[in-house]
């Protein structure tokens, strides 16, 4: 019976209708779907205006700061608008970028998620990392449809930018690499990796200090007894190794090694020979446990170094039993900071004094605190072309 009923309806479908002439379908069918295409360019037009991208109450903090920037107004006059960023110029590219706004609009009416400014300003680092990422992953299309590498004139930009344009031109560069709050106001990056710290320090106090060597995850004082009331004799910096000799309550006695230059003070012990990758600083009681390992003469400067260890005691908190997730969490410090607003050179790019010079150069334009600071120097040097290169530690 069932099969009976489906093999009429099949029948009707593919057999020419008694009642219609063929046209008059035919002309149905046509008209169907000019009046389909006409609503669906309607629809794509109505929903890819400023004033309806900007409708909704929780967009208009976007669209405040959009327009101070040279996208909404400028010398020739042209604008883009929110879709010339945002959604592609193929029409497969605008239906896959509408349907994918179906999420906005339930956050939106559904969840509230960004509908007070401070809720906006919590979630605007997410937001404006899928942004990121939806960009990257389509080469910025959006932005070389107006911006194309072929058509720029070099002549008539700064000589910087005329540099900088040039070489992205020739490996075909995300423009969202170097363009990040070309239209809207960066996000507070520290949160990401802010995070990151906390989760590190959990980890450490998890471990509690028991293995015998550790990584600081900070700065730490330096005492000569396991007393922390008594005279500070110096400071371990953050991710430095140290060995565990002896445990006192939530003290700890290690040994630290490191190089001082032997003509200068001996207070700051380095990771290297030769190069200014800071360890600790040492003095009073703690600098007069220092024994000497090895001498050894900087054939580059002629400066004679000592290889030396000393002993201190220290609180056992925020130390962790592994280099590496220090090293993440410094990689994803740098992600977040440095390449905020251009793309950022790998760590190998300099050597390890010269990241010194290049990190104070942009300390203008970030904010972190002294032990962040401290942290990312150390893991560019530690990853510099005179220390092993990126992957080397």
């Amino acid at each position: 019976m069932e099969s009976s009923t489906m093999k009429k309806l099949w029948q009707k479908l593919i057999k020419p209708s008694s009642k219609y002439p063929i046209l008059a379908l035919v002309l149905v069918g046509i008209g169907i779907t000019l009046a389909g295409t006409v609503v669906v360019h309607k629809g794509f037009e109505l929903t890819s205006t400023n004033e309806f991208c900007t409708s909704c109450h929780t967009m208009q903090q976007n669209f405040e700061e959009y327009k101070e920037t040279v996208h909404f107004q400028n010398a020739s006059g042209v604008q883009a608008g929110c879709v010339d960023c945002h959604q592609p110029k193929d029409f497969p590219g605008k239906v896959f970028r509408k349907l994918e706004a179906a999420k906005d609009l339930y956050h939106h009416f559904v969840t509230g998620k960004i509908d007070t400014p401070e809720k906006f300003e919590e979630h605007r680092l997410e937001m404006a990392q899928t942004v990121w990422n939806r960009m990257s992953g389509q080469n910025s299309k959006t932005c070389k449809s107006c911006h194309s590498y072929d058509d720029m004139d070099h002549s008539k930009q700064s000589a910087q930018a005329a540099f900088e344009m040039k070489k992205a031109a020739a490996e075909d560069m995300n423009c969202i690499e170097c363009h990040k709050g070309i239209a809207h106001e960066l996000p507070n990056m520290a949160g990401g990796f802010q995070k990151d710290f906390q989760e590190l320090q959990a980890t450490a106090q998890s471990q509690g200090a028991t293995a015998e060597v550790l990584y600081s995850l900070g700065e730490k004082n330096l005492y000569a007894a396991a007393d922390t009331s008594g005279t500070v004799s110096g400071n371990l910096l953050p991710a430095s190794e140290v060995s565990v000799l002896e445990r006192k309550d939530d003290m700890l006695k290690v040994r630290i090694d490191g190089w001082l230059e032997k003509a200068g003070r001996g207070r700051v012990l380095t990771e290297y020979m030769g190069k200014r990758v800071f360890k600790a600083t040492i003095r009073g009681d703690v600098k007069a446990t220092e024994t000497l390992i090895e001498e050894q003469t900087d054939s580059t400067t002629d400066i004679v170094w000592q290889h030396v260890s000393v002993e201190a005691w220290i609180t056992a908190e925020d130390m962790i039993d592994d280099i590496q997730p220090i090293w993440n969490y410094a990689e994803d410090m740098y992600g977040s900071t440095c390449t905020a607003c251009h793309a950022a050179p790998t760590p190998d790019h300099f050597g390890a004094n010269g990241w010194i010079a290049s990190l104070n150069a942009m300390s203008a334009y970030y904010r972190l605190s002294k032990t962040e600071e401290r942290t990312l120097l150390k893991y560019l040097q530690n990853h510099a072309n005179d220390t092993g290169g990126a992957g080397a530690h």
